[in-house]
C-alpha cells in the first residue's frame, strides 16, 4: 500500500483563503498607493524584481533543503515522467497557447479588444507559454508532495534547454526573422532563481547534518516552512499591487486575455498528469511533471515583451495577466492533483 501524503496544516488547508485576501490586497494598495509600489518595481536588475527575488528565495531554500543531492544520480529512473513534462514543455504548450490565442482573440472576443493591439495580445500569449516555469515550481511541487529530486533536475534540464530554444521557438510562431531575448534577463535569471539556491541549500544542509543530524534538519525544516508560504503570499501582495491599476483600469481586456491562459494551464497540466498515469509513473513524479508542464517562466516573459514591443504594449499587458493568475490558478491544480491521489494510484498498481 502506499503511503499517505502528509496531512495539511491548517495555514495550507486554507491557503487559498489567503491567497484571495492578499489578491485584493495587493490590488487595492496598488491601486491607491502607486507611488509606493512604483518604486518597488523600480529596484531590479536586468528587468529582474530584486523584492520579489528576495520572497523566492524565501520561498525555495527550505524546499531545496529538503533535496538530498547524492539521490541526483538515481533521477534516471524517472525517465518517463521527465519525459512527459520535456514533451508538454516543447511540443504541446507553446503550439496550444497559439491556437487559443487565435481562436479567442481573432474571432471569439474579437469585438471587444483595440484592433491595433490584438497581433501583440497574441505575442504576449505566445511569449509566456514559451517559457517554462523556474523558481515557483518547487512551491508547487512541494505542496503536493512532490519528488524534490526530480523537480530540481527537471527544472534545471529546462533551463539548459531554453537557453537555445526559446528563441527560435517564438520566433517561428511569431513569424519573425529574428528575436531579440534578453539574454541578461535569463541569465540573472536563473543565476538568482537555480545556481545560487541550489548552493546555498547544499552548504547549509550539510552544515545541519554534521551539527545536529537528520533531527536537526528536520526541526529547521518544520519551523521554515510556514517562512517559504508568507513569502509565498507576500509576492502575491508585491506582483498584484504592481499591476494594482492596470487592473482597475482594464478589467475587461484583463478577463479576456485570461481565459486562453486559464484553458492552457488546465489542459497542459491535465495532459502531462493523465500521460503519467498511463505509463505508470509514481504520483510523487507526476504531480511536479503536471505542475511543470503547466506553469511559466513570467520573469522572462515580461522582460521579452517589454525589449520587444515596450512597456506600454499589449504584449508586455498579456504576460502581466500570466503573473496575476498564475499563483491562484496552480494552487487550484495542487488541489486537483491531492484530489485524485487515491484514483491516479489505482491505474499505477494496476500497471
Amino acid at each position: 500500500m502506499a503511503e499517505a501524503a502528509p496531512r495539511m496544516g491548517l495555514f495550507e488547508r486554507y491557503l487559498t483563503l489567503w491567497v484571495a485576501l492578499c489578491i485584493v490586497v495587493g490590488t487595492s494598495l496598488g491601486h491607491f498607493l502607486p507611488n509606493a509600489f512604483a518604486a518597488l518595481g523600480g529596484m531590479e536588475v536586468a528587468k529582474v524584481n530584486l523584492p520579489v527575488a528576495a520572497l523566492i528565495w524565501l520561498m525555495i531554500i527550505p524546499m531545496l533543503l529538503k533535496v538530498d543531492f547524492g539521490a541526483m544520480r538515481e533521477v534516471g529512473r524517472h525517465w518517463r515522467g521527465i519525459g512527459v513534462t520535456l514533451f508538454v514543455n516543447w511540443a504541446v504548450k507553446p503550439f496550444s497557447m497559439a491556437l487559443l490565442g487565435w481562436f479567442f482573440l481573432r474571432h471569439v472576443f474579437a469585438d471587444w479588444l483595440p484592433a491595433d493591439q490584438i497581433d501583440s495580445y497574441m505575442a504576449g500569449l505566445i511569449l509566456l507559454a514559451a517559457a517554462p516555469c523556474t523558481a515557483m515550481v518547487f512551491v508547487w511541487s512541494n505542496l503536493c508532495r512532490g519528488d524534490a529530486n526530480f523537480t530540481l533536475s527537471q527544472v534545471a534540464l529546462n533551463d539548459a534547454i531554453m537557453v537555445v530554444a526559446f528563441a527560435p521557438l517564438v520566433a517561428l510562431l511569431l513569424g519573425l526573422s529574428s528575436i531579440t531575448v534578453p539574454w541578461d534577463t535569463l541569465a540573472l535569471s536563473v543565476g538568482l532563481y537555480i545556481l545560487l539556491p541550489v548552493a546555498v541549500a547544499i552548504v547549509l544542509r550539510r552544515w545541519l547534518l554534521v551539527r545536529g543530524g537528520e533531527a536537526r534538519l528536520e526541526r529547521v525544516l518544520a519551523r521554515l516552512g510556514p517562512v517559504s508560504l508568507v513569502a509565498l503570499l507576500a509576492t502575491l501582495v508585491l506582483l498584484f499591487g504592481f499591476q494594482g491599476r492596470q487592473i482597475v483600469e482594464q478589467p475587461l481586456i484583463i478577463a479576456i486575455l485570461a481565459v486562453p491562459i486559464l484553458i492552457q494551464v488546465y489542459f497542459n497540466s491535465g495532459l502531462a498528469y493523465l500521460l503519467n498515469r498511463r505509463l505508470g509513473v509514481a504520483h510523487c513524479v507526476a504531480g511536479p511533471s503536471a505542475l511543470i508542464g503547466a506553469s511559466n517562466f513570467f520573469e522572462l516573459a515580461v522582460a521579452t515583451a517589454v525589449a520587444l514591443f515596450g512597456v506600454h504594449s499589449g504584449a508586455a499587458l498579456a504576460t502581466v495577466v500570466g503573473v496575476l493568475i498564475e499563483v491562484p490558478v496552480m494552487l487550484s491544480v495542487v488541489r486537483i492533483v491531492n484530489g485524485t491521489r487515491p484514483w491516479y494510484e489505482r491505474q499505477v498498481k494496476a500497471s
